[in-house]
């Protein structure tokens, strides 16, 4: 949902719930998600956000000032990283005792790519069932340029960083290479077969192209 303050466009996702309150919690990745009880109308979300637009223009400024300069990941136990699109402390995610900083790097980029065998293992047999296709092989690798690509021998592969985005995102990126086993190029033929599967895919590729330099070890 969109709400256009003064010069400003205020952006962001709604999660109806059992609450008695509306709450707004900004990611340290710049993404907005107001929390609202299950009958809140759409009314009372505007002028909520309306209520607190300065705020939330001071905290936006602030995180795109420390994404221009971003910190040096922390490897140690308060070290925080992406999974699913959340922030975890390193030792959430792995064990960290008795590990040097070398250590920590190469055991916690091996939880990545077990984490993203195991969800495109998943949410591919969704798809594929879906879209009528099978690919013949899939992998998860290693690329600074690439978060999925199909070969002719329709074998699909996926970037192991992918298991830092949120599962919707990474729903994209699979759905994405699926239809590459219809349609190889990127034709109207094929963003209308993305688009039958995820409607909303502009959105999970502008995630990506903001957040994807962050989603680093």
């Amino acid at each position: 949902m969109k709400v256009e303050i003064g010069n400003d466009i205020i952006e962001f996702d709604i999660q109806y719930g059992r609450r008695k309150k509306i709450y707004i919690h900004i990611a340290t990745n710049g993404f907005i998600t107001v929390k609202v009880p299950k009958d809140t109308s759409e009314e009372m979300i505007v002028s909520a956000i309306e209520k607190q637009s300065k705020w939330i223009k001071e905290k936006l400024q602030e995180l795109k000032k420390a994404q221009e300069n971003p910190k040096e990941k922390q490897y140690q136990d308060e070290g925080k990283f992406m999974h699913l699109g959340k922030e975890y402390y390193l030792h959430e995610l792995i064990n960290t005792s008795e590990l040097g900083e070398e250590e920590l790097k190469e055991t916690l980029k091996k939880f990545y790519f077990s984490s993203c065998k195991k969800i495109v293992g998943k949410r591919i047999e969704i798809y594929q069932k879906q879209l009528g296709v099978k690919p013949k092989v899939i992998e998860i690798i290693e690329s600074k340029v690439k978060w999925g690509s199909c070969s002719s021998t329709k074998k699909l592969s996926f970037n192991y960083r992918l298991a830092m985005a949120p599962i919707e995102v990474i729903d994209y990126v699979i759905v994405h290479e699926l239809c590459h086993l219809i349609h190889m190029n990127h034709d109207r033929s094929f963003w209308r077969r993305v688009g039958s599967i995820v409607p909303d895919y502009k959105k999970k590729e502008e995630y990506l192209a903001r957040q994807g330099q962050y989603m680093t070890l």
